[in-house]
């Protein structure tokens, strides 16, 4: 998945358009804030900031093709809770479907994604072929990538995370300190108490 750095001798076309597409910031240098690691977002929240349905949600959890980070689900009645990260890997799963990836090549991107630090996934822009996948961390590669006939659109991390940072600015989400007991049977209770304690 992992595409070589431009090693290949470089050519002034390569130069040209190398630069051109740093200087758009078309694809790098997209400057993002840390998320609260602290914060998620029910199913709810999760599917309208990444722009998917409650079905797509449940069978990618069900599937384990992205699970909810903060707070899985246990039993009837209790709550998923997804972190930042996991809504913006939602967001670029569903973008790859749209494009016509394949599911299981989109689980092998998922899974690359994973091993990558949060402040790196901003970092990287996804190429594709439509059949693979490719990652790319500077615009050299994708130049190469294109060179190759291999790349025929991009998602940029960067610009994806921006996105699910707006999005979920207006939508509510809980602090993982505050969530029920794991016991079902101490929900009723839990909901007591935070109803007295206002």
């Amino acid at each position: 998945m992992a595409v070589s750095s431009g090693e290949g001798k470089a050519t002034p076309d390569r130069h040209v358009a190398s630069r051109r597409a740093g200087e758009q910031g078309l694809l790098f240098d997209t400057q993002v804030s840390a998320p609260p690691e602290d914060v998620g977002y029910r199913g709810p929240t999760a599917c309208a900031a990444a722009g998917i349905t409650y079905r797509q949600l449940d069978y990618w959890a069900r599937t384990k093709l992205v699970e909810p980070g903060v707070r899985a689900a246990h039993g009837s009645g209790s709550q998923r809770l997804y972190s930042f990260r996991d809504i913006l890997v939602l967001k670029v799963v569903k973008r790859l479907l749209d494009t016509g990836v394949s599911l299981q090549q989109i689980r092998t991107a998922v899974t690359h994604l994973r091993d990558r630090g949060v402040q790196d996934l901003a970092q990287i822009t996804l190429m594709s072929d439509g059949v693979s996948v490719y990652e790319c961390t500077s615009a050299d590669e994708v130049v190469d990538l294109l060179q190759g006939g291999q790349g025929v659109f991009g998602i940029a991390l960067g610009r994806v995370w921006q996105e699910v940072e707006g999005s979920l600015a207006e939508l509510p989400g809980e602090r993982a300190a505050t969530d029920p007991p794991d016991h079902p049977q101490d929900e009723l209770a839990y909901r007591r108490r935070v109803r007295r304690s206002g």
